[in-house]
């Protein structure tokens, strides 16, 4: 018998080739700190973002103008409102658009009496929300006369569902301060 067969554990002798490796050990790894010679990365050269590497620090900066009167972002359009900043305009443009499911015309109307001379983000919500209510009446009185021929009854189901879904579309809008426009929308009150 040889040494290697009583000896279950061969130790390498000088010059040949140790083996597959076992699991490696923790005192095998590096220690984080003191990387293995040759390993890890090169001293950093100059870097075009900037002594702290953070991106071009004095670029956006510049970039974005100063806040408006509207606040920061892009100014509103021409001839739009946007609402005022810290008021309660996107809540009562809001609520003159829902008060159209619950009252027919009536709250967008006292909406729009009541809130007119304050704010004209809410006086523009209001108004369409009044307009698209007298809309909706003129709509429906012609769906009215056309039941008599039966294409009315389906024409009302129509109306009923499209003014519901638009209603709250406008709810939604007015809440993130945009200026809706409601679409066939025939504007009587400015």
């Amino acid at each position: 018998m040889s040494d290697s067969h009583e000896n279950p554990r061969h130790e390498p002798a000088d010059g040949e080739h140790p083996g597959p490796a076992g699991p490696p050990r923790w005192s095998d790894h590096p220690r984080p700190d003191h990387p293995a010679p040759g390993q890890g990365y090169p001293p950093p050269a100059a870097s075009p973002y900037g002594p702290g590497g953070y991106g071009y620090q004095d670029d956006y900066r510049n970039a974005y103008p100063p806040p408006g009167p509207y606040g920061y972002g892009y100014p509103a359009p021409p001839g739009g409102y946007g609402p005022r900043p810290g008021g309660d305009d996107t809540t009562m443009a809001m609520l003159a658009h829902l008060l159209g499911l619950l009252t027919w015309f009536v709250g967008p109307l006292v909406v729009y009496l009541a809130k007119k001379d304050e704010s004209p983000y809410v006086r523009a919500q209001a108004a369409e929300a009044l307009n698209f209510q007298l809309t909706l009446t003129i709509a429906y009185f012609v769906s009215w006369i056309l039941a008599f021929v039966l294409i009315g009854f389906l024409l009302m189901l129509v109306i009923w569902i499209g003014s519901i879904v638009l209603m709250i579309v406008a709810a939604v809008a007015a809440n993130r301060g945009e200026n809706y426009r409601y679409p066939l929308n025939i504007r009587f009150v400015s």
